[in-house]
């Protein structure tokens, strides 16, 4: 329920936790306070306590807040609450090895795609994909992979909605080229993309489903576009990803065909995005 009037202290102080973000990660005070339109005195006795609590930490010589690592004791009972992440950790481990690629889990939260685990390649050139990481649906292997294999009632409700903004000049903006991409995608049983969401960097995604058949995630490959642009390394990751999108499934106690047969009509075909 969206509440009216003057937030309380605590809604104050969620607001303050939720304005650190990725694209800004550092806040002064006052800078902080005009951002929310709170006044400086009270930004500062929210960060103070946060800051007592290792919610904040603050940096001596600039004197800017950023968040603390109090959170990282959140992260495994975070994951934890994903029993896919718990069966996923070998076959990532595995597959980062045998690709010698970034592995990263992802989940539909809200519209957006949120990544859940990565496993980092060891490779100097390499891809990141921290955990936490978002962005829309409409963008990125994973992000399509995970709104393809959507129930049907989730993407035509998601693309009525939709209004794209491009991330970069490749991203598909366009509903009709993005549901013909879903068809695709459905049909051929996995997701790629280049440079769509972050430049010089190619995807790769699979869907990993649960003993019912609906989808839990989307387990995939980040890879720089020197090495995705390389047909037969991409060929190598993709057999790989595959192969453990398929034992990650089972162990999650799917039984049926991987990837899950396509039925049904989305559109017509689309050229793959490269």
């Amino acid at each position: 329920m969206k509440r009216t009037g003057q937030p309380n202290a605590i809604e104050k102080a969620l607001q303050v936790l939720l304005a650190f973000q990725v694209d800004r990660p550092r806040w002064g005070v006052r800078e902080l306070a005009a951002h929310l339109g709170f006044s400086p005195a009270t930004i500062q006795r929210i960060l103070q306590s946060l800051k007592a609590y290792q919610f904040v930490d603050q940096d001596p010589q600039t004197l800017q807040y950023q968040l603390g690592r109090v959170y990282y004791r959140f992260l495994e009972v975070l994951q934890s609450q994903h029993a896919v992440v718990q069966e996923a950790g070998p076959i990532m481990r595995r597959l980062s090895l045998e690709t010698g690629e970034t592995v990263h889990l992802n989940v539909v939260d809200g519209r957006e795609r949120l990544c859940i685990d990565s496993v980092e390649s060891m490779q100097s050139l390499k891809a990141g994909m921290p955990v936490g990481n978002r962005s829309p649906l409409y963008a990125g292997a994973s992000s399509k992979c995970l709104l393809a294999f959507s129930p049907d009632a989730f993407i035509s409700a998601y693309l009525a909605d939709l209004s794209p903004a491009p991330l970069t000049d490749r991203t598909i903006t366009d509903k009709e080229m993005l549901e013909a991409e879903i068809a695709v995608i459905r049909q051929r049983g996995y997701a790629e993309s280049l440079a769509e969401r972050t430049l010089g960097l190619g995807s790769l995604s699979v869907p990993v489903f649960s003993h019912s058949g609906h989808l839990l995630a989307a387990l995939s490959l980040a890879v720089p576009e020197l090495r995705f642009r390389n047909s037969e390394h991409r060929k190598h990751c993709l057999q790989h990803l595959l192969e453990a999108g398929r034992e990650l499934s089972v162990r999650m106690g799917w039984r049926g065909p991987y990837p899950k047969p396509f039925v049904g009509n989305m559109g017509g075909e689309s050229e793959h995005r490269r």
